[in-house]
């Protein structure tokens, strides 16, 4: 199958020396390089891959106890064992709570209740479905698919299987700032589905989860936002590099120049990230300042990621927002004071956001933070 390349980016410009948003970096690369599919002339893809993901969700918050709801017009089936349960406004019982039951699930409706090992929801015609799902008293979200819950090490696994075009567009939404202008979503909707595309299967479960480890995922947005209509403006187009799709990282702010991953103390990947220069960062640096115990930070350092995830994940993830700061200690304290905010790899959000507000087009942003990468339709077209 012929790649369908919409158009080249500018070369790269690479610096004379070495200068997730992500919750854990080593693991944010590939963990297999997905090659495009070959057809036959005449014939369809045999690889199915891209039309759907499938996402953990809610396991930030290691529930043992679930509630699945039909909101108003949607009617849920739900597979427990041999039983088939319809929830559905209309009929006056919407909602089924599921918990953990041994090595098993227990699902009450009501004064019902039913054991299985797993629980499946889906529309009446075994298709996607609008429905809630919610943790009590800690958070409720809607989505629109099918769900899978089943039990782990104590906790329950839910996994929504959704169209990835409207991932794409929750993740745009949930990704970027309210006042981002449409030509910056649009670079970011191609480097989220740009993602999504390279780097299946980092869970063991499912293919994402909906945190930054990945990518943060809440809602999908209204048809009419900006968000879902720079993904449908740019829908079916990745970045790619040496015909591979690119797995493509990116940050809130860098501090004036954008990282290598090598920069950073990671392994290099497939494609070749290239550290840029970031007009708006520069002249307009997030600064910030933290104070933490000089015990828990013994290993930090600047331009180590991995020693930087590893005090955010015991003090949380505002305690190092970047990897750019000076440190200098006081009493049993180190004071940082830093610039930026992520990892600082790929596309910059502000300096994307500012390039946009200049006249600038997704194609110059991600050409801009993406050096020598193609943007190309994917799954490829046949020629006509």
């Amino acid at each position: 199958m012929k790649i369908i390349v919409t158009r080249r980016t500018s070369l790269a410009r690479t610096a004379s020396s070495p200068i997730l948003f992500a919750l854990s970096l080593l693991a944010l690369l590939p963990a297999w390089s997905l090659t495009f599919a070959q057809t036959s002339s005449g014939g369809s893809s045999s690889n199915a891959l891209g039309a759907v993901v499938h996402i953990g969700v809610l396991g930030l918050f290691h529930p043992r106890e679930l509630t699945v709801s039909a909101p108003r017009g949607s009617a849920l089936v739900l597979h427990a064992g041999d039983e088939r349960i319809v929830l559905e406004k209309s009929s006056g019982v919407d909602s089924a709570s599921i918990r953990i039951s041994g090595a098993g699930l227990l699902l009450a409706l009501g004064t019902r209740v039913v054991r299985a090992s797993t629980i499946t929801v889906i529309g009446r015609k075994n298709d996607p479905v609008d429905f809630v799902l919610s943790v009590q008293g800690k958070i409720k979200r809607c989505y629109r698919g099918t769900l899978e819950i089943k039990p782990s090490a104590g906790t329950l696994i839910a996994i929504v299987t959704m169209d990835r075009e409207a991932a794409i567009a929750s993740v745009v939404a949930a990704e970027s700032a309210p006042d981002t202008p449409v030509e910056a979503l649009k670079a970011q909707a191609v480097a989220t589905r740009s993602y999504f595309v390279a780097s299946r299967r980092r869970h063991r479960d499912f293919d994402f989860c909906d945190t930054t480890h990945c990518q943060f995922l809440r809602e999908p947005p209204p048809a009419e936002s900006l968000a879902a209509k720079a993904v449908a403006a740019t829908r079916d187009l990745v970045l790619a590099y040496d015909s591979q799709p690119v797995a493509a990282m990116y940050t809130r702010s860098c501090s004036g120049r954008t990282h290598t991953p090598v920069e950073v103390g990671l392994p290099s990947v497939s494609y070749p990230y290239f550290s840029v220069e970031c007009k708006y960062c520069r002249a307009h640096p997030a600064r910030w300042l933290s104070r933490i115990s000089a015990q828990v930070a013994a290993a930090l350092r600047s331009s180590d990621e991995s020693a930087r995830l590893d005090v955010d994940r015991r003090l949380g993830w505002a305690a190092v927002p970047s990897n750019d700061f000076a440190m200098k200690k006081e009493n049993d304290q180190l004071i940082l004071q830093g610039t930026g905010q992520g990892h600082g790899i790929g596309l910059c959000q502000s300096g994307a956001k500012a390039m946009a507000e200049e006249g600038a087009d997704f194609r110059q942003i991600l050409g801009h933070y993406y050096p020598n990468t193609m943007i190309v339709t994917w799954p490829a077209r046949p020629a006509s």
